[in-house]
């Protein structure tokens, strides 16, 4: 076991690493934006100005590393992309759990933030029903609220997000269980968990996937800056490490990844059921069948048993520049060219 001390410690040299990527000119480039909502587990960004009459997007990343992600710089940014189409676009910003004393669990995350970022959000526009776009753990988070408080989500864009679990869904993340600490064993988890512990046990899971294909991607852009400065961008996002409430960690491996009960119709929280049939809202799904954290098998079953027939599939190869090919849909020149114009004009058609 690794002290808490250690990994507090690896995470501060992470972030001074980072600091050093930031004067070498490569940390992110992002979108002016206007705090529209500043609870104690969520934060709203606004951007653009004052709402104009137009589709709501809301952007929800994953609670693990930094949001900017979505706003990595001005050419593979989702955000630039969003504002460029016309839309109303707002990043949902998670609190640092350990700055804020924070300590909660799958049901916060997955419904009462979600539900109080949107509360400010249509607020803010005087709409109801945005639309919805979640990566990774975010995508996860994004199609649960979706299936407990269906009447709040015009249309769910998932990518690269996780919805069926156990080996038979998740991928590399199956190997992840066992190099986590036991969970709930009566009593949940309390404080955070430290965002090295996260990498490391990513890295354990899957060396090739967050090792050495990232060498591999490096070489494989060096005679192209523009790529070469994307890589880097996102290895110094990588290196921004967000810790993780205890409690929700604890929740997503036991009730997620080691007892699906999402897709298996007996996700409990807040005194409602989480099942995939509760979702109506027309949904989107960008698969990568070459991503070993994401493979088709865990996202395929949900877009068949969830409750509405207006389900479109893309499909997302990867591409070089990338750093790690989970992120590519998010800052792939070549995602940015020819399958965000496509995910955009179906989500203005359905906000």
């Amino acid at each position: 076991m690794i002290e808490p001390g250690v990994l507090q410690s690896a995470d501060r040299l992470r972030r001074l690493a980072g600091r050093w990527l930031d004067a070498a000119g490569l940390g992110p480039v992002e979108t002016p934006a206007r705090r529209v909502h500043a609870g104690r587990g969520i934060e709203v960004l606004g951007y653009g100005g004052a709402p104009q009459p137009a589709p709501v997007l809301a952007l929800l990343p994953a609670p693990i590393k930094r949001p900017y992600i979505w706003d990595l710089a001005p050419s593979v940014s989702v955000v630039r992309r969003c504002l460029e189409r016309g839309l109303n676009v707002y990043l949902l910003r998670w609190a640092d759990p350990a700055e804020a004393r924070l300590d909660l669990g799958l049901a916060d995350y997955a419904d009462t933030l979600i539900a109080e970022a949107l509360g400010a959000i249509e607020r803010d526009t005087g709409r109801r029903r945005p639309v919805l776009l979640g990566h990774s753990l975010g995508g996860t988070l994004a199609a649960i609220f979706a299936a407990l408080r269906p009447e709040r989500v015009g249309g769910l864009v998932l990518l690269g997000a996780p919805l069926r679990f156990g080996p038979a869904g998740t991928g590399a993340f199956a190997a992840l269980l066992g190099t986590m600490p036991p969970a709930r064993r009566g009593t949940g988890r309390r404080g955070t968990v430290a965002g090295t512990l996260l990498d490391l046990a990513s890295v354990a899971a899957a060396p090739d996937v967050f090792v050495w294909d990232r060498w591999i991607d490096r070489l494989a852009c060096a005679w192209d800056p523009e790529r070469l400065a994307v890589h880097y961008r996102v290895e110094r996002w990588t290196l921004d490490e967000v810790p993780m409430c205890g409690r929700l960690l604890d929740d997503v491996v036991d009730l997620l990844y080691r007892e699906d009960r999402f897709m298996g119709r007996r996700l409990r929280l807040g005194g409602r059921t989480a099942r995939p049939d509760a979702v109506t809202a027309p949904i989107l799904a960008v698969l990568d069948p070459r991503d070993r954290l994401v493979p088709p098998a865990s996202v395929l079953p949900f877009l068949a048993a969830a409750g509405t027939s207006d389900t479109t599939l893309l499909r997302y190869d990867g591409e070089p520049g990338t750093a790690l090919r989970h992120v590519g849909v998010l800052v792939g020149r070549a995602a940015h060219r020819s399958l965000w114009p496509q995910i955009l004009a179906w989500a203005a058609r359905r906000a």
